[in-house]
């Protein structure tokens, strides 16, 4: 019995030393991670005001920046915010999906389709210029071209539900024939503002820059939210009692709330080098971005649901195909005014080197 004990303790005790060695092991098998670095030693246009330290270094593989998604640095947060919006948003969704027995054929789910998918596609983006943006200065470009894109599809994917699913009578009757024409040219011009503006100005950046990028934006929001707006305040005047409205609510005040934070660098501006790996606005600005998504989302699945007779009363399958065609359409003219600003880029950066 003794020495059945003693070889049990033994064998325990081996296993001991084996997890012991497993960080060990696990660290050889991954490649190694350089560490960051202070701002003094990235290119100037990696540096962001008030942020002094987390930074990686440029010029490492691309597996690197691909890896250093579980490596602590400025970007990670950012990263991580939108990679777990992307999930929530597919996993709600296809939750969703199931419940109802979706019909994906079918005319009036289309809209929903493709505000999903232009969902998924600006966090997707996000994500990727975040975590890859590091390796050159035309890589920083070209995906931060990238996520304007998905910015842009994401703003004429918000409009097509609003219009097709939220917008109450009143406000359909008024503006029912502009509204998605003038939806995705704001979407454009949200892409091509922004990659102009990230083309045109060097760091540090000046205000003008800011204003290029937030004025188109802020004009998109301002006309895709509107059906919304007007429904959220008849509602609330009206002593609201409808679920979707309070979503369609919180979505409204999460981006408002966003909106700041991407155009202030608050918190650290008051503590700078403080915030450098967390706390910094930008990651702020993901995170009630994020939520305003999902918010947005919970509305649109209560009004795809309880509304399916105003939707059938109003539209026709053709004038659902027609709108859904602009979705594509604005695209292709998105990423065809990102990658022309990209080939300036290119020939500008290869001048410089010469």
């Amino acid at each position: 019995m003794t020495t059945a004990i003693l070889e049990h303790l033994s064998t325990l005790s081996v296993s001991g030393q084996q997890l012991r060695r497993l960080p060990k092991i696990l660290e050889n098998g991954l490649p190694k991670m350089p560490c960051t670095v202070p701002e003094t030693d990235v290119p100037q246009l990696f540096r962001e005001p008030y942020i002094h330290a987390g930074y990686r270094p440029t010029g490492h593989k691309w597996r690197y920046y691909f890896f250093s998604l579980f490596q602590k640095h400025n970007e990670v947060v950012n990263v991580w915010t939108h990679l777990l919006a992307a999930l929530a948003v597919l996993l709600r969704f296809w939750a969703f999906a199931e419940a109802e027995a979706l019909p994906w054929a079918s005319t009036n789910t289309l809209p929903l389709l493709l505000y999903v998918l232009s969902s998924i596609t600006y966090l997707t983006f996000s994500v990727l210029a975040h975590l890859l943006q590091s390796k050159s200065e035309l890589s920083h470009y070209t995906f931060y071209f990238v996520d304007y894109i998905g910015v842009s599809v994401y703003q004429y994917g918000s409009a097509l539900v609003h219009f097709f699913y939220t917008s109450d009578q009143a406000w359909y009757e008024r503006f029912w024939l502009f509204f998605l024409p003038a939806a995705a040219f704001c979407g454009w011009l949200s892409c091509a503002g922004c990659c102009y503006a990230k083309y045109r100005y060097q760091r540090p950046y000046p205000v003008m820059k800011k204003i290029c990028q937030v004025v188109p934006s802020g004009l998109a929001f301002i006309l895709d939210i509107s059906p919304v707006a007007h429904r959220v305040a008849l509602c609330h005047l009206a002593g609201c009692q409808e679920q979707a409205t309070w979503y369609h609510t919180l979505q409204i005040l999460f981006f408002l709330v966003s909106a700041y934070f991407f155009s202030c660098p608050v918190p650290e501006k008051y503590f700078p080098g403080s915030c450098d790996i967390v706390g910094h606005g930008h990651q702020l600005f993901h995170v009630f971005l994020s939520i305003c998504t999902l918010s947005q989302l919970e509305a649109i699945l209560l009004d795809y649901q309880g509304r399916q007779e105003i939707f059938l009363e109003r539209h026709s399958a053709l004038s659902v195909y027609m709108a859904c065609l602009s979705f594509f359409l604005l695209t292709a003219c998105s990423t065809a005014t990102a990658a022309l600003l990209r080939h300036k880029v290119k020939a500008r950066l290869m001048q410089k080197d010469s």
